[in-house]
C-alpha cells in the first residue's frame, strides 16, 4: 500500500496535542501517586485495617468513572467539550479535597468516588479527536498515552519522597492542585474547539449495534484488565526476585523510557504508511507472548525487566492507536458517545482487574494470572484479525491558531 503524501502537523494540532496530554498527565499524576503509598498509610487510620475496604478506596475511582463515562461523552456531544471537561475536573479537584481532609477509611473512599465522578477522559479524547486531522490523530493519542506511562513511573520515584515530606493529607491536597492547574489549561492553552454536530445527539443504540466499535471497546477491556492483574502480580515478584519495593522504579523507569524509544517509530510508521492494522495487531500478539513468558520465566529480575519492557511498547502503542481507531470510525454526531463506551469499559476492565488478579492469585499462583490473561489477549487478537482498518481522510488543515 502506498503512503500518504508528507504533511506535517500544524501548530494548532501540536497545541492541541501538547496541551491535552498535559491535562491527562496532571489528572493521572496525582491518581498514580496514592497507589506505591496507600496501604502503608492505611494502616494508621481507623477502618485502614480492613484490608477490603483499603481495596475499595483504590479501586472506587475507576467503578464511579466507568458508572460516568458514557454520560460525559454524550453531554460533551450535547453541550461541547470544554465545558464538560471542567466540570469534570471541578468535581475532582473537591474529590481530592475530601479525602485531604478525611480522618477514616470512608471518608476517603468517599473522596475517591468524587474524584472518579470527575469522569473527563471521553470528553478529551474526542476534543483531541476534534482538534486534529486523521492522519495526526495517533501521534496526539500517542503524545496522551505516552504522558501517563511517563507520570506513572515518576510517581513510582516520586509518591515515597512525598510522601516522607507531606504526608498522605499532602499528596491529597497536590492532587487537587495539579486539577487546578488542568482546568487552567482547558480555559487558556488548548484551542478552540470546532462545533460539533448535535442534530441527532450521540446515540448509545448505534454505538451498540457497530460491530467495529464493539470490538475496539473490547480490546480497550482486555489491554486494562490486563495492565491491573499485572500490577496485583508483578510488585510481589520483585519482591521475590530480590529487589525492595522502594527500589521497584530502577525497573519501571527504564522499562517505560525504553519502551517510547520503540512505540514512537512503531505509531510513525502506522501512520505514514497505512500500517495501522498490521502493527496494531503486532502490538497485541506482543503483548500476549508477554503474558505466556511471565508464566515461564517470570521468576527472576533480569527476566521480569526485560517483559516488562516489552509490555510498555506493547501497551502503548495499543494506547495511542486505539482511540484514534475509534475515533475515525464513529459518526461524527456520536464521537463523544463511542469514546464514552470506550472509556467506560476502560474503567471496568481496571477495576475487575485488580478482583481477577487478587482472586486467581490467591488460589491458583501468579502463573494461573499470566495464563489468564494471555488467554484473553489471544482471543483480542482472533477478534481484531478480521476487523477493517479505517481509511485515512486527507482533509485541509485547520486554519485555527
Amino acid at each position: 500500500m502506498s503512503a500518504p503524501p508528507h504533511d506535517p502537523m500544524t501548530s494548532a494540532e501540536r497545541r492541541a496535542g501538547m496541551s491535552l496530554a498535559a491535562i491527562f498527565a496532571l489528572r493521572m499524576l496525582g491518581l498514580f501517586l496514592i497507589l506505591p503509598v496507600f496501604a502503608v498509610y492505611a494502616e494508621g487510620i481507623p477502618g485502614g485495617d480492613d484490608l477490603t475496604l483499603v481495596g475499595l478506596a483504590i479501586g472506587a475511582y475507576g467503578l464511579t468513572q466507568a458508572c460516568l463515562q458514557i454520560a460525559y461523552g454524550a453531554a460533551s456531544d450535547r453541550f461541547g467539550r470544554k465545558p464538560v471537561i471542567v466540570f469534570g475536573l471541578l468535581l475532582f479537584v473537591v474529590g481530592s479535597a475530601v479525602a485531604a481532609l478525611a480522618a477514616d477509611i470512608h471518608m476517603i473512599i468517599a473522596g475517591r468516588v468524587l474524584q472518579g465522578a470527575g469522569a473527563i477522559s471521553a470528553a478529551v479524547t474526542a476534543l483531541a479527536a476534534d482538534l486534529t486531522r486523521d492522519q495526526h490523530r495517533t501521534k496526539v493519542m500517542a503524545m496522551i498515552g505516552s504522558s501517563i506511562g511517563l507520570v506513572f513511573a515518576l510517581s513510582m520515584v516520586a509518591a515515597p519522597l512525598l510522601y516522607a515530606a507531606i504526608g498522605m493529607s499532602g499528596i491529597f491536597w497536590l492532587t487537587a492542585a495539579l486539577a487546578c492547574a488542568a482546568i487552567a489549561v482547558v480555559l487558556w492553552v488548548v484551542p478552540a474547539a470546532p462545533p460539533v454536530p448535535r442534530a441527532n445527539g450521540g446515540r448509545f443504540i448505534d454505538v451498540l449495534r457497530d460491530g467495529q466499535l464493539m470490538r475496539l471497546n473490547f480490546g480497550v477491556f482486555a489491554l486494562h484488565l490486563i495492565q491491573t492483574t499485572m500490577w496485583v502480580m508483578v510488585p510481589v515478584g520483585l519482591v521475590a526476585a530480590g529487589l525492595p519495593m522502594p527500589e521497584h522504579w530502577k525497573v519501571y523507569l527504564p522499562a517505560v523510557l525504553l519502551s517510547f524509544v520503540v512505540m514512537v517509530p512503531a505509531v510513525i510508521v502506522a501512520e505514514r504508511r497505512n500500517l495501522m492494522k498490521p502493527v496494531f495487531n503486532a502490538a497485541i500478539c506482543l503483548l500476549a507472548l508477554v503474558q505466556f513468558g511471565l508464566w515461564l520465566f517470570g521468576d527472576g529480575l533480569l527476566p521480569l525487566a526485560l517483559l516488562l519492557t516489552l509490555f510498555f511498547v506493547s501497551f502503548n502503542v495499543l494506547e495511542a492507536t486505539q482511540p484514534s481507531w475509534i475515533s475515525r470510525i464513529a459518526p461524527a454526531h456520536s464521537k463523544g458517545t463511542a469514546l464514552g463506551v470506550y472509556n467506560t469499559l476502560q474503567s471496568v476492565g481496571l477495576f475487575l482487574g485488580g478482583l481477577l488478579g487478587g482472586w486467581l492469585g490467591q488460589r491458583f499462583g501468579a502463573g494461573a494470572v499470566s495464563l489468564v490473561c494471555g488467554a484473553l489477549a489471544l482471543l483480542w487478537l482472533l477478534l481484531a484479525s478480521s476487523m477493517t482498518p479505517p481509511p485515512v481522510r486527507a482533509v485541509p488543515a485547520p486554519e485555527r491558531a
